[in-house]
């Protein structure tokens, strides 16, 4: 590995440290040379007072700027989101949604729920790590009864990862496989309506696991995030927390499969007033409203 790729491969926090001590390291040298140049190195004292001020302010300077990288590099509000995933076709459950579309949304009964993984892409080899629900009945969160669950994936978790949900190996050592998890999930589902926020995300991880579980999902399912959408179009900035402000919902637990769960599921109850006032009020009008939305994001994205 040559020079630069050590340098690229570098923390952020060490690179900038290693310019402070560089940028002090060139200070004390000019201060050296204008006493030595002005005959002024008989002056020890001098010398020393205007050397040690140069050490003592870079290190504050870096101490505090290091300070500042290391609480952004673990604040989970300062995560990036993660991708959306909009090919996965949510709504193609016409049995289902034959069944429940004349429903209104608020006579449903609702599991909200959130995974986390050891990465991002689903059909490449991630897995879910964790794995929790909420179910909401007449427009309440029942939160004495959520299910929540860590799973182990068979395989590494990366530290890029960790950083999202802060779950470590030693976390899953003892826990069931996902074959062992899902089963467990699904009774706890039944047949409610699924909710997620980027709810494709979830359910393809779910589907990628139907062949080796034999568990189906084949729930109806809403998107927050394509609710959100058609609900505040003008708005850009369809992240969990920012509709969570927006709404004045609290948002604790982040980043983590139950907390979200909860986070989520506040926010829905609050879309379901706001749908209502928009003229949508059964599961089917929702469906169709979040089906038109995906299908015009999948076309931004081509511009």
């Amino acid at each position: 590995m040559n020079h630069q790729d050590v340098v690229k491969t570098m923390p952020l926090r060490r690179l900038i440290m290693l310019g402070f001590a560089g940028l002090g390291v060139a200070l004390l040298a000019v201060i050296g040379g204008v006493w030595w140049v002005f005959g002024a190195i008989g002056n020890v004292w001098g010398l020393g007072w205007s050397m040690g001020a140069v050490v003592v302010l870079t290190g504050t300077i870096w101490v505090l700027i290091d300070r500042e990288l290391a609480a952004r590099e673990f604040d989970k509000n300062n995560l990036p989101a993660r991708p959306e995933y909009t090919k996965f076709d949510l709504y193609d459950h016409p049995k289902h949604l034959e069944e429940l579309g004349g429903r209104t949304l608020k006579s449903l009964t609702y599991i909200v729920f959130d995974t986390e993984t050891t990465g991002l892409r689903p059909s490449e080899g991630d897995e879910i790590i964790s794995i929790a629900g909420v179910r909401v009945v007449d427009g309440v969160i029942q939160k004495g009864d959520p299910f929540s669950r860590l799973v182990n994936p068979g395989r590494d978790i990366p530290k890029a990862s960790i950083r999202f949900h802060g779950i470590t190996e030693d976390m899953v050592e003892g826990e069931d496989p996902i074959a062992g998890v899902l089963p467990d999930f699904k009774a706890f589902v039944g047949d409610a309506v699924l909710v997620a926020h980027n709810a494709a995300f979830d359910i393809k991880f779910l589907k990628l696991k139907e062949q080796v579980t034999g568990v189906v999902f084949d729930n109806l399912v809403l998107d927050s995030l394509l609710l959100s959408v058609f609900l505040e179009e003008e708005s850009h900035n369809h992240g969990l927390d920012a509709i969570a402000e927006r709404m004045g919902v609290v948002v604790e637990g982040r980043h983590t499969a139950l907390g979200d769960s909860l986070v989520t599921a506040g926010v829905f109850l609050r879309m379901l007033d706001m749908l209502e006032a928009r003229g949508i009020r059964t599961l089917g009008q929702a469906i169709e409203a979040s089906s038109r939305i995906s299908h015009i994001r999948e076309m931004q994205k081509q511009f």
